[in-house]
């Protein structure tokens, strides 16, 4: 398995990472046969949320799955979203962040958390209350490296020079949607990260399936998956200039005896700025089709092609 650096920090994780947004849905056990197969395979990154699995399930399930193996890992979550329904909460406050880092801490059953990560952005809090709060972690040993997530280009660049002024402990990633069929980072995004030193970390790799090739143009979804159990996914990326990429896409791969989900994973690791690529799983039969994966490496002229065959607009 290959390993990229985290931006900035000493952190090494490898190229392919677990998503657990899923654990605290799935049953503790059907979790654990995940996790077991990631780690098995060389997988060193997971990556989770406070609010996962209705609001702490995904940690907890992990804080008892992975006991002594801990150590083994690059462990990863993130607070800002809603852990109750008081709206009224300043979730990027340093009072907010103390609280919930205990909580994750608890849940996790560790003592100290690889990648703490600002969810989403907290307009009643000033960044610079949030990075102080956050360097304060860092300095007490309980967080090794922060990152944001759903963080405007604008927004990574005031905090890294916030941070870099006030000899704060910096962002090392960002998290944001980036796929084959979502690239609207590229405009603004991704060079603020690479200006900063920072490392990508894209969520909905696969565009919640889309770019798995088990699903077809005018098919029947199959039941059980991510667009057959919640049709918001499936209407917001199942449209026509999609399925014009995807089809094209599928093809340029069924010339070269690949697959849809091979190239996904291929073309995002061809760009420099990005770490990991932090896929979901519920069964570990997916998390040894993404290490499988991973090992394309795409030519220049074929990243070129690729780039071409998804432009939109």
């Amino acid at each position: 398995m290959k390993t990229r650096k985290l931006g900035t920090s000493g952190l090494e994780v490898s190229v392919v990472g677990l998503g657990c947004n899923n654990f605290g849905i799935l049953d503790v056990e059907a979790s654990r046969k995940v996790v077991d197969r990631a780690l098995d395979l060389g997988v060193n990154f997971l990556d989770t949320a406070d609010i996962y699995g209705n609001r702490g399930g995904s940690e907890e399930q992990l804080g008892a799955i992975l006991g002594a193996r801990r150590k083994d890992v690059v462990l990863a979550t993130k607070f800002g979203m809603a852990m109750d329904d008081d709206a009224a909460k300043a979730r990027g406050s340093r009072a907010y962040i103390m609280g919930a880092v205990e909580d994750s801490l608890t849940r996790l059953r560790t003592d100290w958390i690889d990648l703490y990560q600002y969810h989403t952005p907290d307009s009643k809090t000033p960044m610079e209350e949030t990075l102080r709060a956050l360097d304060d972690l860092v300095k007490a040993g309980k967080v090794r490296a922060i990152g944001c997530s759903n963080l405007a280009a604008s927004g990574v660049r005031d905090a890294a020079a916030l941070a870099r002024a006030q000899g704060l402990a910096p962002f090392v990633t960002a998290q944001d949607e980036y796929s084959l069929v979502v690239r609207g980072a590229e405009t603004q995004l991704l060079p603020a990260i690479a200006a900063c030193g920072m490392s990508l970390l894209p969520y909905f790799p696969l565009a919640s399936g889309l770019l798995t090739g088990k699903y077809f143009r005018g098919s029947e979804i199959p039941a059980g998956t991510r667009f057959g159990r919640m049709t918001r996914f499936g209407d917001r990326y199942m449209s026509d200039e999609n399925w014009r990429i995807v089809e094209a896409l599928k093809a340029f791969c069924d010339a070269r005896g690949r697959s849809l989900l091979e190239l996904a994973f291929a073309w995002l690791l061809a760009h420099p700025a990005l770490a990991s690529v932090i896929a979901g799983a519920t069964r570990p039969e997916q998390i040894e089709a993404n290490v499988k994966a991973a090992q394309w490496d795409l030519t220049a002229e074929e990243f070129a092609e690729v780039n071409g065959l998804s432009a939109k607009g």
